[in-house]
């Protein structure tokens, strides 16, 4: 759907294996649409897959929405995922390199982060997480 010239977000669930394969074809589409040259559609869907698998396994489920921001020359995607999970205790330690709370490789968080250009965590105990993480394209 697109709304004053700009496609309008989707969100979808992340409550599944096969939600999570969705999460990635969608967001690949939107990439491509967007205009991402494969190097940045790779990043992006890389940095989703990780973002919406750590709400899954960690956060209990929860939601990735696509926005698609535009500011002057500019356009991008921006990547919200929320998850219901009890948060993240120590956040400067869950984004370094190597920390792993599960049987992962500890690139999830601090790898999302370094493949996007923006980059936002808001974590409370016991009230979950929020991610929200934008690429712009460059043209």
């Amino acid at each position: 759907m697109v709304t004053g010239g700009r496609e309008a977000p989707s969100m979808y669930p992340v409550e599944s294996e096969e939600d999570l394969l969705a999460v990635r074809h969608a967001v690949r589409a939107a990439t491509i649409r967007a205009g991402f040259g494969i190097v940045d559609q790779t990043r992006v869907v890389t940095a989703a897959s990780e973002l919406a698998r750590n709400a899954y396994i960690h956060g209990g489920g929860g939601t990735l929405t696509i926005e698609h921001p535009a500011v002057a020359d500019k356009t991008g995607l921006r990547l919200v995922v929320r998850d219901k999970g009890p948060g993240i205790a120590d956040l400067e330690t869950a984004l370094t390199d190597g920390y792993t709370t599960g049987a992962g490789l500890g690139h999830g968080l601090g790898g999302a982060r370094r493949l996007m250009d923006e980059f936002e965590v808001d974590s409370t105990e016991g009230r979950g997480t929020t991610v929200v993480a934008t690429r712009w394209a460059s043209r």
